[in-house]
């Protein structure tokens, strides 16, 4: 099978290590433009197999194109990889090509205002079941597609402490859109997106190094984007395709860099769930900007809600402890 939209399409890698592993999935990467965006010691020497076709920026990079506003890419974080957002190009066992399954997954419309119980019913041996209305049945352009993984599990730091065996052995074939109104958490670790309907909302705001919270980046993304598809009627599809998960990070160094996002969520997740955008924002940018004034506006007590949330974990920490002694 012909690569699907062969030279439409960028892939953005965030790494400080060589990308050996692209050896193994030269097939399904190799027909696809490749950015590779180089976080932390820009003097590291990246390794790239031959033969792939890719730009490489590092933070020397970031800072001659952006100069002075360099520090709104994040440094030290994953959420660099919006770096690569931005300068992309316009125009069971057996191994998944997850870049066409996610490509399928963006070509095919959502069905965002009625949950059909076959889940897509624009796949393959799947369709409307009795009672969805036909004239929904059209459908959205699909702006987000969200993969899942498979052995190691995404969790959050406390979650990680507690099951540090557990394994996801679960593969389950399906996709389904995410219904309109329903925030999600995005990860961006298995993620594609289509930078014209969405671009703008893909921002992944600054964490690492520096910076008070870290480890929220792609789920700002993902409220925000779900916001903006929910407003212009796109959609956003989770589940296939799967990537395999196989280097655990260390949930106490992931605790020091989320513990405050852990209370701050909190108080985010009710405004993502209540905001509503003009209906004179009618492309990504002005949703995104139109949320961007009513964060300024509406979330300016959280530099009193961090110091607030160091108490709360401090306390509770106190409390676990004395539990278990």
């Amino acid at each position: 099978m012909a690569p699907i939209l062969k030279g439409e399409v960028d892939i953005v890698i965030p790494t400080i290590r060589s990308l050996d592993f692209l050896e193994n999935r030269r097939p399904f990467f190799e027909p696809y433009h490749l950015i590779i965006i180089q976080d932390g010691d820009p003097t590291k020497v990246i390794k790239v197999p031959e033969g792939f076709d890719y730009d490489h920026y590092n933070r020397n990079d970031i800072n001659r194109i952006f100069g002075p506003k360099a520090n709104c890419i994040s440094f030290k974080d994953g959420a660099c990889r919006c770096f690569g957002f931005l300068v992309a190009k316009d125009p069971s066992g057996r191994d998944m090509d997850t870049v066409a399954q996610h490509l399928e997954n963006l070509t095919k419309p959502s069905t965002p205002y009625f949950f059909n119980t076959l889940y897509d019913p624009y796949r393959e041996g799947a369709d409307f079941v009795p009672g969805y209305p036909f004239s929904f049945r059209e459908g959205v352009p699909t702006a987000v597609s969200h993969g899942l993984w498979l052995n190691i599990p995404d969790y959050d730091a406390p979650t990680q402490v507690v099951t540090p065996l557990e394994r996801n052995k679960r593969y389950v074939d399906s996709v389904m859109t995410i219904p309109k109104g329903t925030l999600y958490p995005m990860c961006a670790m298995n993620l594609a997106f289509n930078r014209e309907l969405v671009g703008p909302a893909m921002y992944f705001v600054i964490m690492g190094d520096g910076q008070p919270i870290g480890r929220y980046d792609d789920m700002w993304a993902g409220w925000c984007s779900k916001v903006v598809c929910d407003h212009l009627g796109y959609g956003v599809k989770t589940g296939m395709p799967y990537l395999w998960h196989s280097k655990a990070s260390n949930p106490f160094v992931n605790l020091r860099k989320e513990f405050k996002g852990l209370i701050w969520q909190e108080e985010m997740i009710p405004f993502f769930q209540s905001v509503t955008l003009l209906k004179e924002c009618t492309n990504d940018q002005q949703c995104y900007l139109e949320l961007a004034k009513q964060v300024k506006e509406k979330l300016v007590y959280f530099e009193m809600s961090f110091r607030s949330s160091v108490l709360f974990v401090l306390t509770k920490q106190l409390e676990m402890s004395q539990n278990f002694s």
